[in-house]
């Protein structure tokens, strides 16, 4: 499964958008029109580029950046968990358009094929940069690393504070969502699974 950042605008949730789809020149005047009828004066020198970098802005925000999955073949037979812990990330919530942010945990037990590890934070990235849910997300991290590497296990727990959370309706900073998707032994060996989340917990 390859991510290149290819699909078009109007894609199912959850996919990513294709930069050279992005109307700018309607993103500009949607955000002038949004922001005058907020009541905002435009004339003001200040805000007069506001609809211009807030367009630039949502489009780096949402275009993942491709990248070839390096592998390599398991000649030593290595049989432990490869973990990839606290990879940053931060993604925009589908519901509000609000940034989310944290951390996620990546491990899998490699089979016949192991996977340059700043691969993994790359795939993070990659699901990260479009409109998302946490769940999502998560399950989507998880999906990539088992058909791309085809391991005996794969773990992924994300934790992320969701600003549509920390600044409107509840308004309670601070709280962290944890989400995580669980494959093959990673899910069906208690001491593998164990072994896993404490990796997640230190």
């Amino acid at each position: 499964m390859s991510i290149d950042g290819k699909t078009a605008i109007g894609a199912r949730a959850g996919a990513a958008l294709d930069p050279s789809q992005m109307d700018y020149l309607r993103m500009e005047a949607a955000i002038v029109d949004f922001l005058e009828a907020l009541g905002v004066d435009l004339t003001d020198e200040s805000l007069q580029d506001t609809p211009r970098r807030v367009a630039a802005a949502y489009s780096e925000l949402l275009t993942p950046l491709p990248f070839e999955p390096t592998t390599f073949s398991n000649s030593e037979g290595y049989d432990e968990l490869v973990v990839a812990r606290s990879i940053p990330f931060h993604s925009l919530c589908e519901h509000h358009l609000l940034p989310f942010h944290g951390v996620a945990h990546v491990a899998y037990l490699p089979g016949e094929r192991i996977v340059g590890l700043s691969k993994l934070g790359r795939v993070v990235e990659s699901y990260a940069r479009r409109l998302q849910v946490q769940e999502r997300m998560t399950v989507q991290i998880a999906d990539w690393v088992e058909e791309y590497l085809q391991p005996r296990g794969v773990g992924v727990v994300l934790e992320a504070e969701h600003l549509c959370m920390s600044l409107r309706g509840v308004q309670k900073p601070g709280t962290v969502t944890v989400t995580s998707a669980l494959h093959g032994l990673v899910r069906d060996d208690a001491r593998t699974r164990q072994e896993f989340l404490a990796f997640t917990r230190s």
